[in-house]
């Protein structure tokens, strides 16, 4: 089999190729830069923009999957950049899929795509999309995933979404080190009253996930035109299993704490200041992070487990032992900058 990973150089793009290597696919990686980890394995990488749809139809030709890993994350910056690539990019993905003849696409979305300000707990795929967004990022990837799903046929190109919440583990460049530096800069706060309970997914089984969706496309429809949450099988309090990272760090634990209600309010103020101002960066707190961080976002599985026999790979114990590599190269990095 030939596949085709948008963004195969990331994060969890990274994973998904070495799995689909191990199971013996023929990997091609479409990125806008050069990684040495690609290099490494000998992949051969087409660099492009997914804004390019030229580009993107030259590198889906002859695939007979594609999974598209690649988006703009985060919670500030225009809307012009998130849309043009998270969702005109997956748009250019579809119609080069459709041109070219590629039979299977797994997309990678977000549980953030049926955010709606609320708490979830134990959710299931029957959330509905919200009508009010607080950020660009979900409003595009949820634009781009109900195309995918609008484009499945099961006598041309089988699509499925895969929704992937806190994808954590080792190689992160993103959440942890974010997480640390703000904790050992003494800018982090607990929002809310702490008990909240979130789901995690480990990155080794997110990648998994896309690998067993794939495969189930090969032989049925069943899975195909559907959204599936793909998490560990058991939610973590939030903050408490921050504090645990930070340990593993040797940093101290949270102390200092700001009311749910108190950091929507300072994040409303700061979007404005940031936007009216033009200021560089992201503002320190958003409505959108403020939600995120008080609220409980569990999610169920049953229905990838039940229709493409998705299970987690790796506990969250084991992921931890993996990840502590990653937490002692940031702990060291902190002791050098302090005695610098």
């Amino acid at each position: 089999m030939k596949a085709l990973v948008t963004g195969g150089g990331g994060f969890l793009g990274l994973y998904l190729v070495e799995q689909l290597l191990s199971s013996g696919v023929d990997v091609k990686v479409f990125c806008r830069g050069r990684y040495p980890a690609l290099d490494a394995l000998s992949v051969p990488t087409v660099q492009g923009d997914l804004r390019d749809a030229a580009a993107v139809e030259t590198a889906c030709r002859g695939m007979d999957a594609v999974f598209h890993t690649a988006a703009v994350p985060g919670i500030w910056g225009s809307k012009d950049h998130y849309f043009g690539i998270n969702y005109q990019g997956t748009l250019n993905i579809l119609n080069a899929c459709q041109r070219s003849g590629v039979a299977r696409l797994i997309y990678t979305s977000s549980p953030s795509v049926v955010f709606d300000g609320h708490d979830h707990v134990d959710a299931d795929e029957s959330l509905r999309y919200p009508t009010r967004w607080l950020c660009h990022y979900p409003h595009s990837k949820a634009m781009a995933e109900q195309a995918v799903i609008a484009a499945n046929q099961p006598s041309g190109l089988r699509t499925i979404s895969l929704r992937p919440h806190l994808i954590w583990g080792p190689r992160d460049n993103h959440l942890i080190p974010r997480l640390i530096q703000r904790a050992a800069s003494g800018r982090l706060r607990r929002v809310g009253d702490g008990q909240n309970m979130v789901s995690l997914a480990y990155v080794e089984n997110a990648a998994a996930a896309h690998v067993q969706a794939e495969q189930a496309l090969r032989v049925s429809d069943h899975a195909a035109g559907k959204c599936y949450f793909i998490n560990d099988l058991e939610p973590v309090n939030l903050w408490a299993w921050i504090d645990m990272i930070l340990e593993k760090t040797g940093l101290p634990p949270v102390r200092k704490s700001i009311s749910s209600n108190a950091a929507y309010r300072i994040g409303s103020v700061l979007e404005t200041v940031w936007s009216v101002l033009r200021l560089s960066g992201e503002p320190p707190m958003t409505r959108f992070v403020a939600l995120q961080l008080a609220g409980s976002h569990s999610y169920c599985i049953d229905a990838a487990i039940r229709d493409f026999g998705y299970r987690p790979l790796v506990s969250i114990e084991e992921g931890l032992r993996r990840l502590q590599p990653l937490l002692n190269e940031l702990s060291a990095s902190l002791i050098g900058k302090r005695n610098v």
